[in-house]
């Protein structure tokens, strides 16, 4: 399934799109950073609300860090490893991706 097109992601910047996964129909977040992107439910392990603050938008700290807008849990943009705050020790739920042809792809 096609998610985005690379182009439509800023560099370092991040999109919100909606897929089916395991048959049930979820938000993403998509994460660019050159010609990689990293994907994860759009899902904080928390208290399991969104992390966009409204959709699509998403907070990043200045250590560039995705933050969760409902309760500031800090996320790493690796693997999505929570480095602070109330769900320190989790990690947001990784979508596998590829990129095809500029295009980027539920694997």
């Amino acid at each position: 399934m096609r998610l985005s097109a690379l182009n439509d992601i800023a560099d370092g910047g991040f999109a919100e799109v909606e897929a089916m996964i395991d048959g049930d129909a979820e938000s993403l977040i998509l994460y660019r950073l050159g010609d990689e992107v990293r994907a994860w439910l759009n899902v904080c392990p928390h208290a399991g609300r969104r992390l966009d603050w409204a959709p699509g938008q998403f907070l990043k700290s200045k250590d560039g860090h995705l933050v969760c807008a409902a309760h500031g849990a800090s996320f790493e943009l690796d693997r999505g490893d929570c480095i602070a705050g109330p769900c320190r020790g989790d990690a947001l739920r990784a979508v596998q991706v590829q990129l095809r042809d500029g295009e980027v792809w539920l694997a």
